[in-house]
């Protein structure tokens, strides 16, 4: 059977949102599917290189005044940053994390450099479009 294949439209720059998408990205990485990552909006906020991984440079979508309880959390429990799930996911299985066009421009990003090494490339909306029509699991966060 071939693998199955997920889409995922990551519309959050959020800190508490991408610490989820990268548990479940670890999930499907360990069921060995291949993943599409479309990085949208706020996310590419996130995956610009001077934001990164830096938790303090990213907001919480859910209960803001629980941000420092959330990372503290985290920390104690030795829980990976969102960018390690996604580096791992992308070292165990067929992970690409595309950015699109227009959001990449809204918050400075114009070429693949100016983005964390996790992205591949930069697309419009349509590739996400057809990948979303193509995918066993589509999700959107």
């Amino acid at each position: 059977m071939a693998n199955k294949k997920m889409c995922l439209g990551l519309f959050t720059g959020s800190v508490d949102k991408l610490t989820a998408a990268g548990v479940i990205l670890g999930g499907a990485a360990a069921m060995d599917m291949q993943v599409d990552i479309y990085v949208l909006l706020q996310g590419a906020r996130a995956f610009r290189k001077d934001i990164g991984d830096d938790p303090a440079k990213l907001q919480m979508a859910e209960n803001p005044e629980l941000k420092a309880e959330f990372l503290e959390s985290l920390k104690n429990l030795k829980v990976k940053t969102w960018v390690e799930f996604f580096r791992e996911a992308k070292e165990i299985t067929d992970v690409k994390i595309h950015i699109c066009g227009l959001a990449g421009k809204i918050w400075g990003g114009e070429k693949i450099e100016d983005f964390i090494g996790l992205a591949d490339d930069i697309v419009g909306i349509g590739a996400y479009i057809t990948a979303a029509q193509e995918a066993d699991v589509n999700l959107f966060i």
